[in-house]
């Protein structure tokens, strides 16, 4: 599932073709995706200026000129591409198009129809039931160590588990909180309530850090996930643990021999919760 930097890449994507563009043709191919779409959905965005497109968690926010906002997720396998004038004919899991009055397409393609697309107003976005949860954002100016104690206080759940809860941090999936806990050197078995203070800061750090360097990067590539002009992301070649189980992390002898002979076997990987954990059982505690 494309997870927070995947989505702001894409929004990044969609900014300079999309803002300040009218929507002149908006085409619904189907009747839904994850849920069923919006009644008259394609006719209440069809005229519609797009004003700002902003990111809420792993959301998509787009905002019109009539104080609409079109939500949008990208589910498991959703794609958003942008498509010059003369392209190729829609394909089969191509299932929404918008067309701008610059002569633009933007596809909206999903093979496993896990993504939605919703429709709120201005007042009413913050309190959508999809947004009102949600925790803070990790690139936002309210999260921090403290922030972040805060929110994993009592909380007798390992700290992997904890990140993943979208009310404890907003945006974050396993890629990124495998990632994450090994720069800051933490073990994802730890119980979430022990990171206070300095683990807690540093997870902070490490979040931040992540997250910016995997947007510079483009997102990771993994399966159905590319950037808006269809290109793949990269970040998925600086992975310091997250699918290398058996290698070594960077700048560590997890994967050699120790005294007698004893090997540390590298990044370790386990599941929790269904999801596939991977660690640096030497330099996280």
């Amino acid at each position: 599932m494309p997870e927070l930097p995947e989505v702001e890449t894409v929004v990044r994507g969609l900014r300079p073709r999309l803002e300040g563009r009218r929507l002149v043709r908006v085409e619904q191919r189907r009747a839904d995706l994850r849920f069923p779409f919006p009644e008259d959905f394609a006719n209440r965005l069809r005229g519609r200026v797009v004003r700002r497109i902003a990111r809420r968690a792993k959301y998509i926010v787009i905002h019109l000129d009539d104080g609409q906002v079109l939500l949008c997720h990208l589910g498991m396998s959703g794609r958003v591409l942008l498509v010059e004038k003369d392209a190729s004919p829609p394909g089969p899991h191509d299932h929404v198009i918008f067309a701008t009055d610059h002569g633009d397409e933007i596809r909206y393609n999903d093979v496993r129809r896990f993504g939605m697309m919703d429709l709120t107003d201005e007042a009413g976005l913050s309190g959508h039931p999809l947004l009102a949860p949600l925790g803070p954002e990790p690139l936002g100016n309210s999260f921090n160590g403290p922030e972040l104690a805060r929110r994993l206080a009592g909380k007798r759940v390992s700290i992997k588990a904890a990140l993943m809860d979208q009310r404890v941090v907003a945006g974050l999936g396993n890629i990124y909180v495998s990632e994450s806990l090994f720069f800051a050197g933490l073990s994802p078995r730890r119980q979430a309530y022990t990171v206070q203070g300095g683990r807690a800061e540093r997870l902070a750090a490490a979040i931040r850090d992540v997250l910016t360097r995997a947007i510079d990067a483009g997102g990771s590539s993994l399966r159905d996930y590319v950037q808006t002009d269809g290109e793949l992301g990269y970040f998925q070649h600086a992975w310091a643990v997250y699918g290398r189980e058996g290698e070594p992390c960077p700048g560590c002898d997890c994967g050699k021999a120790t005294g007698g002979g004893k090997a540390n076997n590298g990044v370790r990987r386990i599941v929790q919760s269904g999801r596939a954990t991977f660690y640096c059982a030497v330099r996280q505690r």
